[in-house]
């Protein structure tokens, strides 16, 4: 890959540390977290594996931060203070990818289920990329000044991981920084960076709703409040939620991920589970369709005949993520500046959602957040022409894995050119 001749003397400086040597160790490195993915929470392992990088390059290492954080300071004379973040949660989905590095891991979700673990949302990249991008800060501490905060967070999946650091007295512990950084592998080229400033992910809510009815045999519907019936016309009454009461100049998308009754074919059963996820950009949106859906559930029951109405349970919420308008033009300028302007473009907002805002709202910081490319470039281009750019595997599909190189390379690069913006010495900025 041919590094641009627009690079800042700072990033001059830090890739020369950018070895082939430190890509393959890398790539080791990635694979084996591929191959053993944790879930959200439980991300032990992966936790161990970054808190010892980070003290072996000369960090002061905070561990066990909202259960399975790390956190690592690295001080180098006065400047800014710079964090830098990688989400290392994996997702209960069965990979199908081939890949000769690809998870047989299994284990218990949330709810207390067995599932088997892959990392199909490319976690194990973001700590890849934030595991160069802190040796390389380390071994070049003559170059710049200011102090870099390296955050591992657990449980970005389930919403729970931010929330957990916070919790833990995150705010207190740690040194307030001047500008929160991070970045997500996505199904764009690899080697292509995507930015937005202001809104670029979806607010994210998530609901378990249990539907009340009464059981009876099988053959005796006649006996029965049916809430597989209720529940199916639910579902499907759920569809026109979006379709007919957002506004064609809003988005909103609601999902029922999970429909669950019974255990037997003969046995109408006493309830029936959903879990939905409602996403929505606007606040007064995400107030109307979380109505709506509320409605449309208890109306369903209501014309059921159920003994009591739904019950409901807050999964996980998640805010629209928002960047710094003028911090954002800072970042854009920094990777314009090393990529070229042919590799970074601005995106749309995505119906993604994230957890990585509410650091900066803890804080009161500005944050920056954009996306990286891990798709084969051959394979992306191909669909383009074909108009089936939609049908490449995405990011929770059991068949997505980006590509590793150029995506890891990228995102190291991409992640010191946004941070060098803010720890440059002024001699090294021009």
């Amino acid at each position: 890959m041919v590094i641009s001749s627009k690079k800042s003397p700072l990033m001059s400086v830090l890739l020369s540390s950018l070895s082939d040597k430190l890509l393959f160790e890398l790539e080791e490195i990635y694979k084996d977290i591929h191959a053993n993915p944790e879930l959200s929470m439980q991300e032990h392992r992966t936790a161990s594996i970054a808190a010892s990088w980070l003290k072996r390059h000369g960090f002061e290492v905070t561990e066990k931060v909202g259960g399975t954080g790390v956190v690592g300071l690295l001080h180098n004379g006065d400047g800014p203070t710079v964090m830098l973040r990688a989400d290392m949660d994996a997702l209960p989905i069965q990979e199908i990818t081939g890949l000769p590095y690809a998870s047989q891991a299994t284990g218990t979700d949330r709810f207390g289920q067995p599932t088997a673990i892959a990392h199909s949302c490319g976690h194990d990249m973001h700590v890849a990329w934030l595991m160069g991008v802190t040796r390389i800060l380390a071994e070049n501490r003559s170059a710049w000044r200011g102090a870099v905060m390296a955050i591992f967070q657990p449980g970005e999946e389930t919403a729970q991981g931010a929330r957990a650091m916070i919790a833990d007295g995150m705010v207190k512990r740690f040194p307030k920084p001047d500008i929160m950084l991070a970045q997500h592998v996505m199904p764009l080229s690899a080697g292509e960076i995507g930015w937005r400033a202001g809104t670029i992910l979806s607010a994210g809510d998530s609901w378990e709703v249990t539907m009340y009815g009464r059981g009876a045999h099988g053959s005796m519907p006649q006996k029965s409040i049916d809430p597989v019936v209720m529940a199916a016309a639910a579902v499907m009454r759920l569809q026109g939620v979006v379709s007919r009461e957002v506004a064609m100049t809003d988005s909103a998308v609601v999902t029922v991920g999970t429909l669950r009754a019974g255990s037997s074919d003969n046995v109408i059963p006493d309830h029936a589970m959903l879990r939905l996820n409602i996403r929505t950009f606007k606040e007064q949106v995400r107030g109307r369709v979380l109505a709506a859906v509320k409605r449309i559930l208890e109306a369903e029951a209501a014309a059921s005949g159920a003994p009591k109405g739904p019950a409901f349970s807050v999964l996980s919420e998640y805010p629209v993520t928002r960047n710094d308008e003028a911090a954002t033009q800072t970042v854009v300028a920094a990777l314009e500046r090393h990529f070229g302007t042919e590799r970074v473009h601005e995106v749309q907002p995505a119906t993604a959602s994230e957890d990585f805002g509410l650091f900066g709202s803890a804080w009161g910081v500005p944050v920056v957040f954009w996306v990286v490319g891990g798709i084969d470039p051959a394979t992306f281009a191909a669909a383009e022409v074909t108009g089936k750019v939609d049908a490449l595997p995405a990011n929770h599909a059991p068949d997505f894995a980006p590509v590793i190189h150029p995506t890891l390379r990228t995102g190291i690069e991409a992640m010191l050119a946004a941070a060098s913006a803010w720890l440059a010495p002024d001699a090294l900025k021009a």
